[in-house]
């Protein structure tokens, strides 16, 4: 039943008390059939993409997985994380069944009411490392992003047991463990190339020791061409993997100012470098800006594994890397700054990175 609300949803303070206080997303707004898109949501023109502006020739490269231990598979997935920044890898070796299940969970936890959503919001979560939220950083935000997510960062299992939410925890969990190989495989071929002889103790944690996963929804929308799934972004993590569903509308920077769309492939996980990566590998590996639209006709979901340094690392190029005398382009930070820098601001593109430049 679509949700109901008294006074009339065009005024700011009743969108914001509707969509984020009570915790019926963006969700509860596409349900009510509205025919025109709210205010609030319109994004300039420059932040819209137009037919003009899509490379429909262009695409990113499509790695088969299958023989990992092929020397071509390794050089292909270097090359790709060099020249895009963004690869899809099929056959990789996660269960399909366990992609479909996440999938299906992601859609249960959206369908719950509400109130239930809400005991997840930034105000009622048991913990900061569950959150239920709309948009991206709505405080700091011009114009919101037709967007709602659960925020799920991994702490342990006996935190996962106890607080993250009954609809989707032991699905999400099954990813997350299934995708540990992965992981593993992808940052052993990247680390090779950059001079990384072996990922030991410290470059683990420095790679990947902490992740976060997200349910991201994306509702039909009355007017998709006004507004933005996702603005334009790179992501602060050191690679992010990321399941889509079957219906589309990721788009990566192109050259200059043109998009390439990443069709959806069936079984497959796009895989793409974040800023730590880049930082890590001084600008090896490239962390290019991507961003969503929003649909006209279909809800849309997609599930990404941010995997990341720990809050408490220093991160900077790999000594590794600069052996040979190549200049450090960026500086140490400590990567919890990097990433309340990244939140405290609306999407803006690749400027989040500015903050580690020497």
């Amino acid at each position: 039943m679509a949700p109901t609300i008294a006074t009339p949803i065009s005024e700011s303070s009743n969108i914001t008390d509707f969509v984020v206080t009570n915790g019926n997303g963006v969700k509860g707004i596409s349900e009510m059939g509205l025919k025109t898109l709210p205010k609030q949501y319109i994004q300039p023109v420059e932040e819209r993409i137009t037919v003009s502006n899509i490379l429909p020739q262009e695409s990113i490269p499509i790695i088969d997985m299958s023989n990992w231990d092929e020397q071509k598979v390794s050089e292909s997935i270097c090359d790709a994380a060099e020249k895009w920044g963004f690869f899809q890898i099929i056959n990789h070796g996660v269960p399909i069944e366990v992609l479909e299940n996440v999938k299906v969970a992601t859609h249960r936890f959206f369908n719950l009411p509400a109130e239930e959503k809400r005991k997840f919001s930034k105000e009622n979560s048991p913990s900061n490392s569950v959150r239920f939220g709309t948009s991206f950083s709505p405080e700091a935000e011009k114009a919101l992003e037709w967007k709602d997510y659960l925020s799920l960062f991994y702490v342990s299992e006996d935190e996962v047991s106890a607080l993250w939410p009954s609809a989707c925890k032991d699905q999400v969990l099954e990813y997350m463990r299934g995708s540990e190989l992965v992981i593993q495989r992808l940052l052993e071929a990247l680390m090779k190339r950059i001079n990384v002889k072996e990922i030991d103790e410290t470059k683990e944690s420095l790679l990947r020791g902490s992740k976060r996963i997200n349910l991201n929804y994306y509702p039909i929308c009355p007017n998709p061409e006004l507004t933005v799934g996702v603005g334009r972004h790179s992501d602060v993590s050191t690679l992010t993997i990321l399941l889509q569903d079957d219906i589309g509308g990721l788009y990566v920077r192109g050259n200059n100012d043109s998009w390439v769309h990443v069709p959806p492939v069936s079984g497959s996980l796009v895989i793409n470098v974040g800023d730590a990566l880049q930082i890590m590998s001084n600008g090896r590996y490239k962390s290019i800006e991507h961003r969503v639209v929003a649909s006209g006709s279909k809800n849309r979901i997609s599930v990404p594994i941010f995997v990341n340094p720990r809050p408490c690392d220093m991160i900077g190029p790999f000594l590794e890397v600069l052996a040979r005398g190549e200049k450090a382009l960026y500086k140490q930070v400590l990567y919890s700054d990097y990433v309340k820098h990244f939140f405290r601001k609306a999407h803006d593109g690749k400027n989040t990175i500015e903050f580690a430049k020497i």
